[in-house]
């Protein structure tokens, strides 16, 4: 997409702090950082979400995250990590092209867990949930 402000980092269109590349994803720190190290891992062909993310790029994908992981702990001497994607607009996603948040983490940095984020407690019990969720799963 030519609009795509992290397909044109990608394409190296836009400058940024690079701080691992393959053929298929790129990673750099995040130009609004919500902490020391924020970094962004994203793949470099347009994708919207994760469901859009090739099945074969899984594996590179989640041992690229644990990479990004281990280096970022290292070099800001953390263990402690919020990771996560924002997927879709009602959850925040800012710029359509899936991207996976390492926020590192500090002690009192004010940061909460990922379950700080919402609250929306479901109005209908656990079964009936899973019960949907299993129709669709075996319609497909």
């Amino acid at each position: 997409m030519s609009d795509c402000i992290f397909c044109k980092i990608a394409k190296k269109e836009i400058e940024s702090y690079v701080i691992e590349e393959t053929e298929n994803f790129i990673s750099f720190l995040d130009i609004k950082p919500h902490a020391p190290g924020h970094t962004l891992l994203i793949p470099k062909k347009h994708v919207a979400n994760l469901e859009e993310l090739p099945q074969e790029l899984g594996e590179e994908f989640v041992f690229l995250s644990k990479r990004l992981v281990t280096l970022l702990s290292k070099a800001l001497e953390t263990k402690d990590f919020t990771i996560g994607i924002n997927h879709g607009k009602l959850a925040g996603q800012a710029v359509e092209h899936l991207h996976l948040h390492f926020i590192p983490r500090f002690k009192d940095d004010k940061g909460g867990s990922i379950h700080s984020v919402v609250y929306n407690p479901p109005k209908e019990e656990l079964s009936v949930i899973y019960e949907k969720i299993m129709k669709v799963k075996n319609e497909s």
